[in-house]
């Protein structure tokens, strides 16, 4: 049995339908209606977290811990998990996240992080304009904004419109200019490549790949050439990546990566819980959640 472990309905009927053609029996842990007795043993199966930074954004800001324990209490009894309790604790921070990138060698933003809103501007001084605000823990997109000097930046920090990390843990980072005003998106499943993405950051940062982002998001309906699946793509360093996710269990993982005008590649984002773009998948005939479930099943089958 796989069971996959979430906060959001909505972003999966794609695997619904992919384990469904592989004939896989799953069912559902949709974590803003559990509970968990921690002396209870778990059943046996597959357990894939498919749990989200922006789980806030869904009024389920609590959750995320909840599942941290859940993952903890089926490690703990030897369960076979996808994206345990370590890839969930990166999953939520960005810090985190980019402290481990770098010891392998994959090169991250210089970033400013504070609890203290006031401490902000000084921080900026370290990293220069213009810079990006983020939030620590988020998705989406969420909380980042531009701004190319110190007084916008002051306006926004003491201004109603303010928003913060859910952590309370707020970050200030180097904008890194794309000349082609695009972002690639790299798939992984078993912690190895499947395929690249490029996204078009024209129009703003909610970069969410599913079609159910896109309609919140009121994208106009021009959105289908947003996701374009790069045929041969490659880097130097696509091996480093591997290695960042094999260590720190991540099986299934979306990373995001720049590239500046000098051909530096800066890494900025790993979302373990990955979400597809069914139509640019449509058009390069590949199909990441079919992937997954085939994936998914074969560690099944194993048990």
């Amino acid at each position: 049995m796989i069971f996959i472990i979430h906060e959001n309905k909505e972003w999966l009927s794609p695997f619904q339908a992919a384990l469904e053609d592989v004939g896989a029996a799953y069912t559902f842990w949709y974590v803003p209606e559990m509970n968990i007795n921690l002396m209870d043993v778990p059943p046996e199966g597959v357990f894939y977290n498919r749990m989200s930074a922006s789980s806030h954004s869904r009024n389920h800001r609590y959750e995320p811990e909840l599942a941290l324990g859940i993952l903890e209490w089926l490690q703990r009894h030897n369960c076979k998990v996808i994206n345990g309790s370590r890839a969930l604790d990166l999953e939520i921070s960005k810090i985190r996240q980019y402290q481990e990138l770098e010891k392998f060698n994959i090169q991250t933003p210089p970033t400013f992080a504070s609890v203290r809103k006031n401490f902000l501007l000084e921080g900026a001084e370290t990293i220069t304009f213009p810079l990006i605000s983020k939030h620590n823990r988020s998705g989406k997109g969420l909380g980042v904004y531009k701004f190319p000097n110190k007084q916008s930046l002051k306006e926004y920090v003491e201004s109603n419109e303010f928003e913060s990390s859910p952590d309370g843990i707020n970050l200030l980072q180097k904008f890194i200019h794309s000349p082609t005003e695009t972002i690639i998106r790299m798939e992984f499943v078993d912690a190895k490549f499947l395929y690249a993405v490029e996204v078009d950051t024209s129009e703003g940062f909610e970069l969410c790949p599913s079609d159910k982002c896109h309609i919140e998001s009121n994208c106009p309906s021009g959105v289908t050439q947003k996701f374009r699946i790069l045929e041969d793509f490659y880097i130097d360093n696509l091996a480093s990546y591997e290695k960042f996710l094999a260590a720190n269990n991540i099986e299934i993982a979306g990373i995001e990566i720049i590239i500046d005008e000098e051909g530096k590649i800066w890494t900025y984002d790993v979302n373990t819980n990955t979400n597809y773009n069914p139509l640019a998948e449509q058009v390069a005939k590949i199909s990441a959640p079919k992937v997954v479930a085939e994936y998914l099943q074969s560690l099944d089958n194993q048990l």
